[in-house]
């Protein structure tokens, strides 16, 4: 028995070690831009690609043949789990980690040629354009998350009523959500730009304007995602349970008062769900304000500078960094930073809607 398992213990290790020089290689060929190739017949297979899955192979089975009693079923789960966390590591943790290390490089979307350290951060503090994407993306952020919430609130109350066509109304007002947001920002510049000046005889289109152009961006995120949110808020009054609103209504409540001392604290973790969603969804928009006015506004004296992207939010204005202007490792300095505040505020957001349940 001990033979058996000093065994498994010298396999165990042989496979992990292996399996670990293996991963490290591939890693190495990637950073060093090696790659080697092996001919097999009529085909050719990268070894960089070959160590990486063969290396992950054995590392698994060595943590397989550990000589365990107690952790093995927990080893067998992590096996089960590791395609999922591998795919996760490799499309998430790893690109992440190195778009940190581009961001302190001129990398220009192929190669770098040297390190520049902390000046790509240093330069977006000095930016106007970003400076102004930056405000701009925190202006909409906190203007859409309180008209998304209340809109999808009032649309949720509606929908869960006893009128008739209820189920046509739920499905009308969630029909935005499916539509594309490039496709729905093309259909909504033909509005703005055609069929609102028709109606009112105004010789010039809300997308003129930067200001009116910016209320036309909400009006169209709202009237795209209240429909999604008002799902979820439905499902969360559907969770009421039906003997307290009964209980209420024979204790005199009227309709307000079982509304904002009944239904709203018991549904505080839907409220929770629906701002985080709402927070995240806005500060990430991109694809409408693309496609309604490419982020084009004038703005004058914003930093003792003119400024021509009055209307372009953050997730814009990083991507046409690095797809217009070609200045990758600058762009992903932007990146970087937008991850850590979108990170620290929706932490933030979290914490207080939950210790706002508590107090429900």
């Amino acid at each position: 028995m001990n033979e058996n398992t000093s065994g498994k213990k010298i396999l165990s290790l042989a496979l992990l070690i292996v399996g670990a020089v293996l991963l490290i290689a591939a890693l190495w060929m990637d950073f060093s831009k090696t790659y080697l190739v092996v001919n097999m017949g009529s085909a050719k297979i990268a070894l960089r690609g070959l160590f990486l899955v063969l290396g992950a192979l054995l590392c698994l089975a060595g943590l397989y043949y550990i000589p365990t009693v107690m952790h093995h079923r927990a080893i067998i789960n992590f096996i089960f789990l590791f395609p999922l966390l591998f795919t996760f590591a490799v499309t998430v943790i790893i690109p992440m980690f190195v778009g940190i290390f581009y961001s302190f490089t001129d990398w220009n979307g192929v190669s770098y040629t040297k390190m520049v350290g902390f000046e790509n951060y240093g330069a977006m503090f000095k930016d106007p354009a970003f400076i102004w994407s930056l405000l701009l993306t925190v202006l909409f952020v906190i203007v859409n998350m309180i008209l998304v919430n209340l809109v999808a609130f009032l649309l949720a109350l509606l929908c869960t009523t006893k009128l008739k066509g209820v189920g046509f109304f739920r499905a009308a007002y969630f029909l935005p959500n499916l539509i594309g947001g490039i496709v729905l920002g093309y259909i909504w510049q033909f509005v703005f730009s055609n069929v609102l000046t028709a109606i009112t005889h105004s010789p010039h289109s809300w997308l003129a304007s930067t200001n009116t152009a910016f209320m036309a961006i909400i009006i169209v995120y709202v009237w795209q995602y209240a429909g999604y949110i008002m799902l979820i808020y439905i499902n969360g009054l559907a969770t009421v349970p039906k003997d307290v609103l009964e209980a209420a209504q024979i204790d005199g409540a009227d309709a307000m008062k079982t509304l904002f001392q009944i239904k709203i604290p018991m549904i505080a973790a839907t409220f929770t769900i629906c701002t985080f969603l709402t927070l995240t969804s806005a500060f990430k928009q991109f694809d409408v304000n693309l496609a309604l006015t490419n982020g084009v506004g004038t703005v004058r004296g914003f930093m003792g500078q003119r400024l021509s992207n009055g209307t372009q939010m953050i997730a814009l204005n990083i991507y046409n960094t690095a797809f217009a202007r070609d200045q990758f490792g600058y762009a992903q300095a932007k990146a970087i930073l937008f991850f850590i505040i979108l990170a620290c505020v929706s932490l933030i957001q979290v914490r207080i809607s939950n210790k706002r349940e508590v107090e429900m």
